[in-house]
């Protein structure tokens, strides 16, 4: 049941562009609230999933993604106020330049259209090293580009000094947009990153503990927390109700009938004692025992995935469990259908292709014709090997790490009838990724991609569903339910 939820106190912390630490302020900010005692709702706007670790990390509240192109612009409150039920405060990162958004739509997804749609106020962050008095030009600038967006404080990055700082507080007296903080150069925190962002939380967790610590103490000790805070309280009232999965089914057209199972039951997939809880963000790891079991990989090989994803399928009747693909040696006890999402695995391809009798129990159970859903690192998993490596063989292709970074939205319609979508649905997607997987798509393609280029991708076969692109699952909760009931058919 789908009910109002309260308005609730927010942020969005943006930047001019990339690089200038709104990752780093927007993360302390999150750590050093919380350390006072407030129950901190973290969001990041666009496609991304390493930063949400990191805001995780620092309220104990799963990171959720704001994305008005993978979502669209209706869902982006709901979805909020879906993920800050309860809380105190609401703190969203914004995504590159306030006004970046996707290629050739305008503003679409751009942090500065989720600032509007939140009604929230934003925090600009600007890297001073470089400047003093045009400081104020350029604030002034993004201040009167779009008079919808409210501007209502800066917080100066990379500030050299005493006097570095006054110069910078003297010009932008005249721009009338307050100063809530100052972030000295000297002592920044450095974290970890490599060719797709940051290192993820799950692959170094000690030393995430103290980045995060260390971001806090950055922020508590150069900001106005108060002023902070007293400005999210100002955001006013957000119309509309929260999203919620079990509603998002309801109202979403039933799905065709199941396709029929190829190649014979998955109930005699290995089983393992005992059954792991459902992936972090699920707060529906609880389904009906009756419901088929669906197996959501995990670990730090496979860190790549919306909460929302794992809620719809709990909503949808599967009980939802994980399993780490680099530990675990066999899948859950019963396992009905996999669900194995975006990561690293080409860091972690050694040990992926050592756990041979994992890589054996989930070619079985693909070969079973249950539904598997994998996306990008799931599709190399899936493949024969892995620049050399051998891995579960499901798939006839072979994948290689590349020196090209295949990034951006994609437009795309389903080719083939599959376990998740029937042929012709239309969805918005992300690309992110160095590999390259030949052949590129099978006999039966996945995805025919209408944006920015005409192309087919992916693999159908059996219950398979891989592909190279990311989707969300709440712009089209039906997905999650033909799965599921491709889950007890099969």
């Amino acid at each position: 049941m789908v009910t109002p939820s309260p308005s609730v106190p927010r942020l969005v912390i943006a930047a001019p562009s990339s690089g200038s630490g709104k990752t780093t302020v927007a993360t302390g900010l999150m750590a050093a609230l919380a350390a006072r005692g407030l129950a901190v709702s973290p969001h990041k706007v666009g496609p991304d999933y390493i930063d949400p670790g990191y805001h995780a990390l620092a309220t104990g509240r799963v990171g959720r993604n704001l994305d008005a192109y993978l979502c669209g612009p209706e869902l982006i409150a709901p979805l909020f106020l879906h993920g800050a039920r309860g809380c105190d405060i609401a703190v969203v990162e914004g995504v590159m330049g306030l006004y970046d958004g996707a290629a050739g739509e305008g503003e679409l997804a751009s942090t500065a259209q989720v600032a509007k749609l939140l009604r929230a106020p934003v925090v600009l962050v600007v890297d001073a090293s470089s400047q003093s008095r045009s400081v104020a030009a350029l604030v002034h600038g993004f201040v009167s580009w779009d008079p919808q967006v409210r501007i209502g404080g800066v917080i100066l990055n990379k500030v050299a000094s005493d006097w570095h700082e006054a110069l910078l507080r003297e010009a932008l007296d005249s721009v009338g947009v307050p100063v809530l903080g100052v972030v000295r150069r000297a002592g920044q925190v450095a974290v970890p990153s490599r060719h797709l962002g940051l290192v993820p939380v799950a692959e170094r967790r000690a030393a995430a503990v103290d980045a995060v610590a260390a971001m806090a103490a950055r922020v508590e000790a150069g900001c106005d927390l108060e002023g902070l805070v007293a400005l999210a309280r100002g955001a006013g009232a957000l119309p509309g109700a929260a999203w919620d999965a079990a509603g998002a089914l309801a109202s979403s057209p039933p799905p065709p009938l199941p396709l029929p199972a190829s190649g014979g039951s998955a109930s005699h997939a290995p089983g393992r004692p005992g059954r792991p809880h459902a992936p972090p963000g699920s707060s529906h790891g609880e389904a009906s025992p009756d419901g088929p079991v669906v197996a959501v990989a995990g670990g730090a090989a496979f860190t790549f995935s919306y909460a929302e994803h794992a809620e719809l399928l709990a909503a949808a009747g599967a009980e939802v469990v994980a399993f780490d693909p680099l530990r675990d040696e066999r899948l859950p006890d019963g396992v009905r259908g996999l669900v194995i999402g975006g990561g690293f695995p080409e860091v972690y391809a050694a040990e992926l292709s050592a756990n041979e009798p994992l890589r054996k129990a989930v070619a079985s159970l693909a070969g079973s014709g249950a539904p598997v859903a994998a996306e990008c690192a799931g599709l190399l998993y899936l493949c024969r090997e892995l620049d050399g490596l051998p891995l579960c063989g499901v798939l006839d292709a072979s994948a290689r790490m590349s020196g090209r970074l295949t990034l951006g939205y994609r437009d795309a319609v389903a080719v083939t009838d599959g376990a998740l979508a029937a042929a012709g649905t239309r969805v918005r997607g992300h690309e992110f990724h160095r590999t390259v997987v030949e052949p590129g798509a099978g006999a039966a393609p996945a995805w025919g991609i209408r944006a920015p280029e005409r192309r087919v991708e992916g693999f159908v076969q059996h219950g398979v569903h891989a592909s190279y692109l990311h989707t969300h699952w709440a712009s089209a909760p039906g997905v999650a339910r033909r799965f599921v009931e491709r889950c007890r058919t099969s």
